[in-house]
């Protein structure tokens, strides 16, 4: 069992940088900071859903988002 692959949904995520952080700010003023997103991972559906390096999945109820800040790993 090998790297597991992804499509290629041409988000302008990817141009940020393979490992992102992002900075996402909810209804209600909540933000929340979650660091080694691999972008190519990212998909979106009712939920956007993303793998960390470690191997974590988050998924993000989108109704629930005003924005998102997306920042390269050094």
């Amino acid at each position: 069992m090998g790297k597991p692959t992804y499509p290629n949904l041409k988000s302008s995520i990817n141009n940020v940088g393979e490992v992102v952080t992002q900075i996402i700010h909810f209804k209600g003023g909540v933000k929340r900071t979650f660091h080694n997103i691999l972008a190519e991972t990212i998909t979106q559906g009712q939920f956007t859903k993303y793998y960390n390096t470690d191997g974590t999945m988050i998924m993000i109820n989108d109704s629930n988002v005003l924005c998102i800040e997306i920042f390269k790993e050094k």
